[in-house]
């Protein structure tokens, strides 16, 4: 269709010479110039053949819609902010959006007191994705009581545990812009965990990506995009709304029982980071993954992971990484409900970066 579109542009072209050529009877110039006009459009039309006929990369025809920049994820930082909303001494970020009316809402979804822990049994033993594993002994039992000691490094990719605030920074700064101090012996000096140390309570919302793609997991790498959440709301009936918790799954544990460990801090399934606008817009007071919420490796260059970024820095959205979402899911599934009440409640660490702990859903 192309070529014979230039081939009419090209006989009219040379047509129209023809006759500017008939119609000069004198002067040896005025012929040279008709001519020189024919041979041009000749060689435009030769030219446009050639291009024609060399290959273009599907790149350069159709750019990536989901493709983020670090100028991007710098700009968000800043457009998506909600440093200030709750006045300059803020320290509860998105949890301002769990309100006593949010609150009641949520109690209101218990309809049987059935409950659904969120969090994976402790791993003692050492794998790729489980460099400091929990560390438990136990003493002999005395006349009565025994007890054990525990110690673990919860941050990483395998034991479930709450992101405070100040657990990451973005050029020294943490949420609401204060600065990323850390007090010798005594921790964050802002944003630690003790700020929710009254728990949490508020309607959690699954949202179960597999079941969507009609798989039982999804395999390391693979990026959910905003179009997959809103897919799910679409497919469910549930909009996430204000002072919600999401949980996003993967199947990360479901690909571990059948496949065995790996290395998720290479590589895992999470949110891509064009999913942060979504985050943003529909106010949500937390995220939580079975995972670490971002998309590894990063598909970003030069930001580790956006999303823990925008949302810890940028929002004040504290993370749950690393839950166990596979008996929720199931429960969620029988019931064709994917809203519940969700508790929690971290450790009260003063200067905590964050807390082991064990979410609960309850329908």
């Amino acid at each position: 269709m192309m070529f014979a579109t230039l081939s009419a542009i090209f006989l009219k072209t040379i047509g129209t010479s023809t006759q500017e050529q008939s119609s000069i009877r004198d002067g040896v110039n005025e012929g040279r110039t008709c001519t020189i006009q024919t041979m041009q459009s000749l060689r435009l039309f030769t030219g446009l053949l050639l291009l024609l006929s060399v290959p273009v990369s599907p790149v350069l025809c159709a750019q990536d819609p989901h493709a983020v920049t670090k100028a991007d994820v710098d700009r968000w930082m800043t457009e998506l902010s909600n440093w200030g909303r709750w006045g300059k001494d803020d320290q509860l970020g998105a949890l301002n959006l769990i309100t006593p009316a949010k609150r009641r809402q949520a109690a209101a979804l218990v309809r049987e007191g059935y409950s659904v822990s969120l969090s994976h049994d402790t791993l003692t033993e050492k794998t790729p994705e489980n460099p400091s594993p929990y560390s438990i002994t136990w003493t002999p039992r005395g006349p009565q009581f025994a007890s054990d000691n525990i110690n673990i490094s919860y941050h990483g990719y395998a034991h479930t545990h709450m992101d405070s605030l100040c657990h990451m920074a973005f050029e020294h700064k943490i949420f609401n812009g204060f600065p990323d101090e850390i007090v010798p012996g005594k921790g964050c000096a802002q944003d630690a965990i003790l700020t929710a140390k009254t728990g949490i309570v508020t309607r959690g919302v699954l949202i179960d990506i597999p079941r969507l793609k009609g798989v039982e997991y999804l395999e390391p790498g693979t990026p959910i995009y905003p179009e997959d959440l809103e897919a799910w709301e679409k497919k469910t009936g549930v909009k996430v709304a204000a002072g919600d918790v999401v949980f996003v799954r993967t199947g990360r544990w479901a690909r571990w029982a059948a496949k065995g460990p790996w290395s998720v801090g290479r590589s895992a399934s999470g949110l891509h980071a064009s999913c942060a606008r979504w985050l943003h817009d529909r106010g949500i007071a937390m995220l939580g993954s079975d995972g670490v919420s971002d998309l590894l490796p990063s598909p970003v260059e030069g930001v580790v992971q956006p999303i823990h970024q925008i949302t810890l820095i940028a929002l004040g959205v504290r993370l749950f990484d690393n839950a166990d979402l596979e008996d929720l899911a199931k429960a969620a599934a029988q019931r064709k409900r994917w809203t519940f009440m969700l508790t929690a409640a971290p450790l009260v660490i003063p200067g905590g970066t964050g807390s082991p702990l064990n979410p609960i859903a309850t329908f």
